[in-house]
């Protein structure tokens, strides 16, 4: 395993918001910082295909858009590099920050580390699914914040975004007969075992996994990600579990 820390990244768009003032509602939620270097008070024509490439299609409105194309200010806000045990509570608490900030004044945001987005109303209603929630019910708001997914490369299907919250990113091999709501169900339940079920902490290569008992049989496979195939923000330093057909 490589001795890696992963870390938010968060971009946050705003009109007529200041960053100090983006910074200080963030940092309510504790150890989110603003990226100084990076953050501008003036507008990144780069933006609109950025959120775009992040998956806005799936929830953005016309006002998401508009909020994209009209910005004047950006904020990259910054968590701490996060040891594995302390992601999941860091994402939820970002998740906060993220509904705070969109009250107060930002328009928009997206995710670096996993090159996510969501609409507006989105945002708000996962903060909301999360907030006093716990067990499956808070791990699986925390992926559909924060993992994109189903990611297609030839005939893998594949997650980004399980590092931050300190697990195996999720893969799928030879799933070109899934439909993309069968490859989503498929990724989501396997990383909701992993977040969740105390045996996945021993996974196995080899072992077996189902969605249901009567459902068709996968195999488990493990294994470790080329940092050199990365950049620093979607490395995942736990490597990945994967779905593969029996060979029988």
């Amino acid at each position: 395993m490589i001795d890696v820390f992963p870390r938010h990244v968060l971009c946050v768009l705003g009109s007529d918001m200041a960053l100090a003032e983006m910074e200080r509602v963030a940092g309510g939620f504790g150890g989110f910082v603003l990226d100084r270097e990076y953050s501008e008070t003036e507008p990144d024509p780069r933006m609109p295909g950025a959120f775009e490439a992040s998956g806005a299609a799936v929830s953005f409105e016309d006002a998401d858009w508009d909020a994209v194309e009209d910005h004047d200010t950006v904020g990259y806000l910054l968590s701490a590099p996060m040891m594995r045990e302390l992601a999941a509570d860091t994402s939820r608490r970002l998740l906060d920050a993220t509904a705070a900030l969109l009250r107060a004044g930002a328009t928009a945001v997206k995710s670096e580390s996993s090159g996510l987005t969501h609409g507006r109303a989105r945002w708000l209603d996962l903060a909301e699914r999360a907030s006093g929630a716990a067990d499956e019910e808070l791990a699986a708001a925390l992926v559909s914040a924060w993992v994109k997914r189903p990611i297609r490369d030839g005939d893998l299907l594949y997650s980004c975004g399980m590092h931050l919250l300190g697990a195996p990113e999720v893969e799928i091999e030879d799933g070109d007969d899934l439909a993309p709501g069968d490859a989503r169900t498929h990724l989501d339940a396997l990383a909701l075992y992993l977040l969740t079920d105390p045996r996945a902490e021993e996974i196995e290569d080899g072992a077996g996994f189902r969605l249901t008992e009567d459902a068709p049989r996968w195999i488990l496979r493990t294994g470790d990600y080329d940092p050199d195939d990365f950049d620093d923000l979607d490395f995942n330093p736990y490597g990945y579990v994967r779905l593969t057909r029996p060979s029988f």
